[in-house]
């Protein structure tokens, strides 16, 4: 690296150094504030879920939905109207200002009384909507299915978890597949507290994109680990970083594509829910994409700020990396942020960037070389 170069690199903006790798950020030192944040989130899930509960659509419980396409009708007026109608507690939203759609548990019901309690809904929906009652699509489901539905999603989710542990441990190593385990645990927290916090509706729509972020996420950990193998056969082995500092290097590397897969991925499901859900009134696309939506946020999240994080946490407690920290530290060796802001690509770079700055590695930092330069 030349000197222009180490100049030129002074004076780039954020998104440049970003985007080449160059950032300094202590992603690791850091790490009680990430986990904090996500702490709080969850603690917050878990209580709405030991208060509140989850908000089963009928395919999970069971019941009765009815659907049906009118103009210019309020949530207030279908709730008014299907209630009057002998419905309790009825569910009812309405997608792109025509669908309404309806969900109320019927299953205490004797099955005569059920299809009373059917055609009446039926008939007040036609009313509302200035149509006949053949033109109210309905549907049920009893409670038995909706117990198969929900042990087969567990047993999914459960063979998802399983497959990932075995593929991770035998591609990379143990104890990064415990940490990329625990940050899709994270995620599907996250997104399990929102729904329940929120109301949102858990459907098989909603399963489905939740196995689908949990992959995202995971690729997006791997992508991290894999930069994180290729640096400890580099900068790990010369002694100059600690195992934590290598660490925060290879996130800062690969920073710029986590954050640009995270946004190509989230800007498709935005485009789902606006116009798939909202102006097209397509249910199905609604429950998936929310799911999509609020889980590629958390993958986002623990994909940076704690699978990594917690694999350096991992990491330092085995011996060999606990008595590199401890010599690191005593030869007051380049800091990560003073090897990310060299953008080094492996131990040569940065011994030859503190040779060339002639000052203790401690002080390599963008600010003491800006200073000797001058």
């Amino acid at each position: 690296m030349s000197d222009n170069t180490v100049n030129s690199e002074v004076h780039l903006n954020a998104f440049t150094r970003m985007y080449r790798g160059l950032t300094a950020i202590d992603f690791v030192g850091r790490r009680k504030t990430w986990f904090l944040i996500s702490a709080v989130i969850i603690l917050a899930g878990a209580l709405s879920l030991g208060i509140r509960g989850l908000n089963l659509g009928i395919d999970f419980k069971g019941g009765n939905s009815w659907q049906v396409t009118a103009k210019n009708v309020t949530q207030t007026q279908a709730v008014n109207a299907v209630t009057a109608a002998g419905l309790n507690q009825p569910v009812v939203y309405i997608l792109a200002g025509r669908t309404i759609n309806v969900e109320a548990d019927l299953n205490a019901l004797s099955s005569d009384a059920q299809k009373a309690q059917s055609t009446k809904v039926r008939q007040a929906l036609a009313t509302l909507a200035h149509t006949t009652p053949d033109q109210v699509s309905s549907n049920t489901v009893g409670p038995t299915w909706g117990g198969q539905v929900t042990q087969r999603a567990l047993w999914a989710l459960l063979a998802f978890f399983v497959a990932v542990l075995i593929y991770i441990s035998a591609r990379f190593e143990p104890k990064m597949a415990m940490a990329a385990f625990i940050a899709m645990v994270h995620d599907l927290l996250v997104t399990l507290g929102v729904y329940s916090l929120l109301g949102f509706q858990i459907t098989p729509d909603t399963v489905i994109a939740i196995l689908t972020i949990l992959g995202y996420s995971l690729y997006d950990t791997v992508v991290v680990f894999d930069r994180v193998r290729d640096n400890s056969r580099g900068v790990l082995n010369s002694g100059v970083l600690s195992y934590s500092d290598m660490v925060n290097l290879s996130m800062n590397q690969t920073l710029a594509r986590s954050i640009n897969t995270s946004l190509v991925a989230i800007m498709p499901v935005l485009a789902v829910l606006l116009i798939g859900a909202e102006l097209l009134g397509a249910t199905t696309l609604q429950n998936y994409g929310l799911a999509l939506f609020v889980g590629l946020m958390s993958g986002a999240y623990s994909s940076i700020f704690i699978a990594s994080p917690l694999l350096a946490v991992l990491k330092e407690r085995e011996p060999r990396y606990r008595d590199l920290a401890r010599r690191v530290t005593t030869r007051n060796a380049m800091t990560p942020a003073a090897a990310a802001a060299l953008g080094a690509d492996g131990a040569s770079s940065v011994r030859s960037a503190t040779r060339r700055l002639n000052v203790a590695p401690s002080t390599v930092t963008p600010k003491a070389r800006k200073q000797k330069r001058r």
